[in-house]
């Protein structure tokens, strides 16, 4: 099974700068081992159980309030029985797609 969460964490009443406290979620996600990415909106994690993931994801949420007095989280969850490596597949099938209506493909049509 793969569980693949998008998800970010914004902590409120701190200022406008806030990628110092933002880092230590990533780094509770990053010390995790599971699989992750970090973007500028998003840090995805994937593992094998819901719980596995988002003991990680509650993990980097309490990191973001211990430094702030308030915390916005926004999650996306795919819960998919049967998949492994979704993070990376998906990615691989939409550069596949593209690379093959490359060729197909003529600006303008």
């Amino acid at each position: 099974m793969s569980v693949l969460v998008a998800f970010s964490v914004t902590p409120l009443g701190v200022g406008e700068s806030v990628g110092e406290i933002v880092a230590e979620a990533v780094r509770v996600v990053r010390d995790s081992g599971l699989p992750n990415k970090t973007d500028s909106m998003f840090t995805e994690i994937e593992g094998d159980t819901w719980d596995e993931v988002m003991t990680v994801v509650r993990q980097a949420v309490q990191a973001v309030a211990a430094r702030a007095p308030r915390v916005s989280t926004v999650i996306k969850v795919d819960w998919r029985p049967g998949a492994t490596a979704a993070m990376t597949r998906k990615v691989e099938a939409v550069e596949d797609y593209l690379s093959t209506s490359t060729a197909h493909h003529k600006p303008g049509s």
